[in-house]
């Protein structure tokens, strides 16, 4: 079987290495902060000291870091996995990264021999548990069916969207609705609540009617419910998303003007140091600007 490192083990990271292991593949781990491998390690994976490493003991690596800055240094940075590269291996990029960064590291790996693909994540810390994340797949034929079995330990649904880039590519796409929802959502609820619409009559009328949808039902589970843990997707992560997002539309000539709205919300939470706060609760922070509280 293939040797499988994997490098960035938080919330999603975690659970899709652990569903790897479960599938009989050999794990070697990175991870800056040791504690975070160390639930794995006593499962039998292997720790490296750098993600240099990880490469050399690997035929497939996985990364799974917080964006595009985060992906460049681990993979060209001092002991990144440029330098223990060797012909033949494999780079699988599950970050919410650029689509230019991922484009041009797999121009410039392939002079090595190296294939650097993206198999950015659809799902929830839930779904990545029980092993029914989607992978969006940005790859060409061959790569994609020499990582499939791997893929196919952590993702119920695969799904080949284009060459190498083309998966962050939809997954910023996808980025895009998700947190335009939460900013309509927060605005809305305020809205409403100044003209006396109650969140529990709002939710009466859209759910279960077109305008229904998995986000909304977990977004509604924290306004009515307050359990944080239904929607746990930090706005630190929802603001660096949709920077992504207008970045790219700005890269294409492209003028989102609703992209960079959305952008200047999610950085106006973020400038008032709401970033741990997860993005359901962006309904709050909109609320109280206006004399609003949901939390009674």
């Amino acid at each position: 079987m293939k040797r499988i490192g994997f490098i960035g083990l938080g919330l999603m990271g975690a659970n899709i290495a652990r569903n790897i292991m479960q599938g009989g593949y050999a794990m070697t781990l990175f991870d800056p902060n040791r504690e975070n491998m160390a639930p794995l390690l006593e499962q039998g994976a292997q720790a490296a000291d750098s993600p240099k490493a990880v490469a050399e003991r690997s035929d497939i690596v996985f990364i799974c870091v917080p964006g595009a800055p985060q992906v460049e240094a681990t993979v060209e940075g001092e002991q990144g996995l440029a330098l223990g590269a060797h012909e033949g291996l494999i780079i699988v990029d599950c970050s919410t990264s650029a689509p230019t960064l991922t484009q041009r590291l797999n121009e410039t790996l392939a002079a090595k021999g190296v294939t650097f693909i993206d198999a950015a994540l659809g799902g929830t810390p839930t779904q990545a548990e029980t092993g029914e994340l989607q992978a969006i797949v940005g790859a060409d034929e061959a790569t994609l069916e020499a990582v499939r079995p791997v893929l196919e330990c952590w993702a119920s649904k695969i799904l080949h969207v284009g060459p190498a880039g083309a998966g962050h590519t939809m997954k910023l796409l996808n980025q895009f609705l998700a947190m335009g929802y939460g900013a309509i959502y927060s605005e809305a609820l305020t809205i409403g609540a100044k003209a006396g619409v109650t969140p529990e009559v709002f939710d009466s009328v859209i759910r279960g009617s077109r305008m229904d949808s998995g986000f909304y039902q977990t977004f509604f589970q924290y306004v009515l419910e307050r359990d944080r843990n239904a929607h746990r997707f930090s706005l630190a992560n929802a603001g660096k998303d949709i920077r992504y997002v207008a970045n790219l539309a700005d890269d294409l000539n492209v003028k989102a003007g609703v992209a960079h709205a959305i952008e200047a919300l999610y950085a106006s939470a973020l400038a008032e140091g709401a970033g741990e706060s997860f993005v359901p609760e962006l309904s709050d922070i909109v609320a109280k600007r206006h004399g609003v509280s949901f939390s009674q």
